[in-house]
């Protein structure tokens, strides 16, 4: 076990950390929606734009790791409120950008923020945590980028409308702040996670010499490809295809990412009951499969493809909790926690910055999205080829 025991969870000392994540993760969401407005206002190209979109996901999957070995050496209260200052930090910088590129420096300061958080977060819940209850805990925990993003989606149109991107800006930092200050009122109760102690590179090796946490980022990695597949083409069919408002785009959309929160919520209920990890990832792999055909074959109801999109990425939330939770069993010490999770949101934002070009390749050189389907279930079949492995070797 990686932290000391504990006899109760401080539920809102793992309120608090999950809802860090959450807030955190809304700089993830808010962006799509205002992404046009930005580039009518600062007059971006739409490679300039690509740079905008892809800025988190190219930090995470380079540094990933990095960061979360930093985190291990600081600690991770410290850690997570250095990530929600420079949060704060990136968002005040992007209201006061008056160019494309400041606009682009705002949003890395942003993603490292974001960063700091995912890979300190894990932590922070664990040390708040009975042992008996952080495989629920941690599934909790897992929800944080789903609800961040389906949040921001929801809440953007209101804003942008009322008062441009700037009021959605305004309202992150807000709760930015409001977060930091009650992960101060918490801090006692994640006194497990604020030491120093690391002993370097061994902990570095301790968590990365077994081959699981690798097959876990690799499972991440065909999960978030199938994710992503789903995200960038429901917007897109329902704006190109079905003519449907901006409005009523981002609330379909929004509860199609929602519906990875209940999966979550699953997979920690599923794991609290000792199902193993390895077969969850290769069942529900295997349901993302299905669903993708019904997603992308051109022939199906939009109803009925529009319950794959639920069913899919729902059914999928299994997956983030099976592998964000697994340092209950591979880390050693609790400098071990932040590593292991940079390392997944390595493996996780490989999928998306990997897998976004290689369908809109495919898409783009058959000239039908119906053949996204080839990546998506090559996807489905590494996520449950790996599942199967991991399976007989972990807990």
């Amino acid at each position: 076990m990686p932290t000391s025991e504990r006899a109760r969870t401080a539920w809102p000392a793992v309120l608090t950390a999950t809802l860090c994540g959450i807030v955190a993760a809304m700089n993830v969401g808010k962006l799509p929606i205002a992404l046009p407005v930005l580039r009518s206002e600062f007059h971006l190209s739409l490679t300039e734009a690509g740079w905008l979109a892809a800025a988190f996901s190219t930090l995470a999957m380079i540094f990933g790791m990095l960061i979360g070995v930093v985190a291990d050496r600081i600690g991770a209260m410290r850690f997570c409120l250095f990530g929600l200052a420079a949060s704060i930090g990136g968002g005040l910088l992007g209201l006061a950008g008056t160019s494309a590129e400041l606009i682009l420096v705002s949003r890395l300061v942003e993603g490292v923020g974001f960063i700091s958080v995912s890979v300190s977060g894990a932590a922070l819940v664990t040390a708040a945590s009975a042992t008996s209850q952080r495989r629920i805990t941690l599934g909790i925990w897992s929800t944080y980028v789903p609800a961040g993003a389906s949040l921001a989606t929801l809440l953007a149109p209101m804003m942008i409308a009322q008062g441009g991107w700037r009021a959605l800006w305004w309202l992150v930092l807000g709760l930015l702040a409001i977060m930091i200050t009650a992960l101060v009122i918490q801090r006692n109760e994640y006194s497990a996670a604020v030491s120093r102690r690391h002993a370097g590179m061994a902990d570095v090796r301790g968590a990365l010499h077994q081959p699981a946490p690798w097959l876990l980022a690799l499972a991440f990695t065909a999960y978030a490809t199938q994710f992503f597949a789903v995200v960038i083409w429901l917007p897109t069919f329902l704006q190109e295809q079905r003519a449907m408002t901006p409005g009523l785009i981002a609330l379909l959309s929004a509860f199609v990412i929602a519906s990875n929160v209940p999966g979550n919520l699953a997979g920690g209920a599923l794991l609290h009951r000792h199902v193993n990890r390895g077969r969850l990832i290769a069942g529900a792999s295997f349901i993302m499969g299905l669903a993708g055909f019904g997603i992308f074959s051109e022939g199906m109801p939009d109803l009925l493809r529009y319950l794959c999109c639920l069913l899919l990425i729902g059914v999928g939330g299994t997956i983030p909790t099976a592998v964000l939770s697994s340092p209950l069993v591979l880390a050693s010490t609790p400098q071990q926690i932040g590593t292991l999770q940079g390392l997944y949101l390595q493996g996780s934002n490989l999928g998306q910055f990997a897998g976004i070009p290689l369908i809109a390749a495919v898409v783009t050189a058959t000239g039908h999205w119906s053949a996204a389907l080839y990546v998506t279930a090559s996807a489905s079949a590494v996520g449950i080829l790996l599942g199967l492995v991991i399976a007989r070797s972990s807990k």
